[in-house]
């Protein structure tokens, strides 16, 4: 009796354990990393990179003009590339475009188990502070790491103006 009710307990067992443990292996449905993406912002938070793209892009073109006169033709062809490239820019990180490769990337990553876990923690007020305060914590995080290399950035901005002065120096002597 004994050893009848051992070997239904191991049968039980080949053939629960493995179901359990492919359930917890099992990918995510796109439905729950859907429902992920909306908790998490996910679409907020590419809306806003597009628009730190667009500043850095304006930014940079301002940087190269360094602040000269440009005619009215230039202006209008430099605000012309800078339109062009932002519209290619938001075609290529459209939201729509965005979510199946989303999908895709979680598939892989992560199993169902984790994104439940991931979607009841981003459901909670916590989960909701720590998405709401990152871009905070990012900000501060950068303006700490600016300070923190700026000496080596002043030092390798003097190496570099000594190496250039080198180069010259040669083509004079050379």
């Amino acid at each position: 009796m004994i050893k009848r009710i051992v070997g239904v307990a191991f049968i039980k067992c080949c053939i629960v354990l493995p179901v359990c443990w492919a359930a917890a292996d099992a990918p995510p449905t796109e439905a729950s990393i859907r429902q992920l993406l909306e908790a998490t912002h996910a679409q907020k938070l590419v809306d806003s990179m597009i628009s730190q793209m667009d500043t850095l892009m304006k930014n940079a073109m301002a940087q190269a003009t360094q602040g000269q006169q440009l005619s009215p033709k230039l202006q209008k062809e430099i605000g012309q590339i800078e339109t062009d490239m932002m519209t290619e820019m938001k075609s290529v990180l459209d939201w729509n475009k965005l979510v199946p490769m989303y999908v895709r990337v979680y598939q892989k990553s992560f199993s169902q188990q984790e994104i439940d876990g991931m979607l009841a923690f981003y459901k909670t007020p916590t989960g909701q502070a720590l998405l709401n305060k990152m871009p905070l914590v990012l900000q501060n995080t950068m303006t700490e790491v600016q300070q923190m290399i700026q000496p080596t950035i002043q030092h390798l901005q003097q190496k570099q103006q000594q190496i250039a002065a080198e180069v010259q120096a040669e083509k004079k002597g050379g």
